[in-house]
């Protein structure tokens, strides 16, 4: 395994994410004040950044398989940073969603690349190489709430334009591993065309539903649990985002140890185990706060988010002629999802209440837990590729 490479592919993830599904879902609170926005509206910022994504997630990934192109790469990055830093200049709610927009669709181009690149130099550990990379992305999506002081206290929206460092030292990350992954680019495509194994359409396409519903977790705890825990139990916004922090970061632990394990264990498995593992914490999540919920929120972010890495290696063994478009579905589509979640819950949150969203909440792993029981399972692949 290349280790500087996948680190570094590791490190621009993880400022992609950052400034992407980390900082949209925690600004929510912050744009509803500044442009008096009620919850669909405030939800619908989120959906365009995770929509955008996730539409031209698989696209680019196509695209890639059949003409890859380097310089998406740092473009990608570079894109998705500067449309955040942008948002910060919005005079109105419509240009707010276009810069939010085009911070999606730079991350949409970024992720197959950086996801492809990651396969490239990884050898014969590739469920630890999408460890790492993943915990990239899951560190900057934890790192997003813990900017919100910032913001809350100090600069407001304006204060986005500082991340315009943040565009500074992604392009010198990706520009630092440009010339190699040029360079062993076009290699990479001769071989992925010679590759033995037929795609299993039915079976990602189940994998992607799963995807789906672990997002919703994630995007639902991430961006409504501030919301109610200041409406059913009066925690100010501040803490309570420490609370989300906490959860995330367990789940990138939790990325980590199961990219770890994919290279040992069936990912069919451990993707069947984290949904099931995830199932008491989730029912217990809306009935607990306080340092309760803390112990609640740590193994439950642990559990759900350890599938990770895994469903990115397990797709790509499913695609075993399209890596980018695996990638692409993979991460992409599962963010998009996310934003389409948001919208759903935040129209419940709007008719039915805040409550009525974590309900929904506690059956989604249990639906995840059911559905994973169908995919089939790489054991047996494992061992042929072994012997």
């Amino acid at each position: 395994m290349r280790r500087s490479t996948v680190w570094t592919m590791g490190g621009s993830h993880m400022l992609n994410d950052l400034v992407t599904t980390g900082l949209v879902p925690s600004l929510a609170p912050l744009f509803m004040k500044t442009y008096h926005l009620d919850y669909t509206q405030t939800s619908l910022i989120v959906l365009c950044s995770y929509l955008t994504s996730s539409i031209s997630q698989p696209i680019f990934g196509l695209f890639a398989d059949k003409s890859p192109h380097a310089w998406l790469l740092p473009v990608g990055l570079l894109t998705s940073s500067l449309g955040l830093a942008l948002s910060g200049l919005a005079p109105n709610f419509l240009l707010l969603l276009l810069f939010v927009s085009l911070s999606g669709l730079g991350s949409g181009a970024f992720h197959p690349e950086a996801s492809r690149g990651t396969h490239m130099a990884a050898g014969n550990s590739k469920g630890l190489a999408q460890a790492i990379f993943q915990v990239g992305g899951n560190s900057g999506q934890a790192l997003g709430p813990l900017m919100m002081p910032i913001f809350l206290l100090a600069t407001g929206v304006h204060g986005l334009l500082w991340f315009t460092i943040v565009t500074a030292i992604g392009l010198g990350l990706t520009m630092r591993i440009y010339p190699w992954y040029r360079d062993n680019l076009n290699l990479h495509g001769k071989r992925m065309r010679e590759v033995e194994g037929q795609n299993q359409v039915g079976a990602v396409t189940l994998l992607v539903i799963i995807i789906v519903l672990r997002s919703w977790c994630q995007i639902g705890i991430s961006l409504f649990m501030p919301f109610y825990y200041e409406h059913h139990f009066g925690m100010k916004l501040n803490m309570s985002d420490k609370f989300t922090f906490i959860f995330l970061a367990a789940g990138a632990v939790g990325t980590f140890v199961g990219g770890l394990l994919s290279d040992r264990l069936p990912k069919q498995r451990i993707l069947m185990y984290s949904m099931l593992c995830s199932i008491p914490f989730s029912l217990a999540l809306p009935f607990v706060h306080g340092a309760v919920a803390l112990l609640i929120l740590i193994p439950f972010g642990f559990f759900i988010l350890s599938s990770f890495a895994v469903t990115v290696v397990y797709a790509q063994h499913l695609l075993p002629r399209n890596i980018s478009l695996a990638s692409g579905l993979t991460i992409g589509f599962g963010v998009g999802a996310g934003g389409i979640g948001a919208v759903f819950f935040g129209t419940i949150s709007d008719h039915l209440g805040l409550l009525t969203v974590f309900y929904v909440l506690m059956v989604l792993p249990i639906l995840g837990g059911i559905l994973s029981l169908f995919l089939p399972n790489d054991a047996k692949a494992r061992a042929t590729t072994h012997s």
